[in-house]
């Protein structure tokens, strides 16, 4: 990976309307440095297409943001030969493998994989020459996602950033009230869904998050790269 990456606050959105498409704007605007496209149950067309709208307006409106597909190298790959302002994939553990993923989007993309216990962020440094950063969840049990993985809490997350040099991402129904804490225990950022998607002004949401995270970890005001 080539690209800088700002984890601090990275959302992962929901809904496939013009709704989602402002919300990921409003967020990047706000200071959400990384924003992972996620909707599994549109088709492959249809999550093409809202993964380049997304990339549009979130490049309009903080062109050094970051923009993710969840799950799909293919979609990622084709919305990046189209030239849309898309730079990688956040792979779960029974997707393409990221070595794969890797080989079909090329050096300088950005490669994401999901973790949440110790033997799989070990898992991951072990493939650290691939992949850029990993997730962790959930933090709390949430609607979302079901993992299958029980909830890790604050005490979850120091034994996960031991076991791998990559930055690690929490999430899992992460709030602001949250992320001081989270921030002290040696991660790179939080994942928020409904915390910025259900909020009645995303860019406020994405705010308040921010300042949260600043104040756990001391990093002040500027947005700020992670590697």
């Amino acid at each position: 990976m080539t690209r800088p990456l700002d984890l601090r606050v990275y959302l992962v959105t929901s809904g496939t309307g013009r709704q989602t498409v402002e919300a990921a704007a409003a967020a990047a605007a706000a200071g959400a440095g990384t924003i992972q496209v996620r909707a599994k149950e549109l088709s492959t067309r249809a999550l093409l297409e809202l993964t380049c709208s997304v990339a549009e307006a979130v490049h309009a409106a903080y062109p050094k943001a970051t923009v993710l597909v969840d799950d799909r190298a293919d979609v990622a790959y084709a919305a990046m030969r189209r030239g849309a302002h898309v730079h990688g994939v956040h792979l779960g553990q029974d997707d393409l493998p990221p070595a794969a993923a890797r080989e079909l989007l090329g050096p300088g993309a950005v490669v994401g994989w999901t973790t949440g216990t110790v033997g799989l962020a070990q898992a991951a440094e072990d493939q650290a020459d691939v992949i850029d950063y990993v997730g962790a969840g959930p933090f709390r049990l949430t609607p979302t996602k079901d993992s299958g993985r029980p909830a890790l809490g604050v005490a979850g997350y120091p034994p996960i950033v031991a076991a791998t040099s990559l930055p690690v991402v929490a999430i899992g129904s992460v709030t602001a009230g949250d992320v001081p804490a989270l921030a002290r225990t040696g991660i790179a950022g939080g994942c928020a869904v409904r915390a910025i998607m259900d909020a009645p002004d995303p860019g406020a949401a994405t705010a308040a998050l921010l300042r949260a995270w600043e104040s756990g970890h001391g990093s002040g005001g500027e947005r700020g790269d992670v590697r």
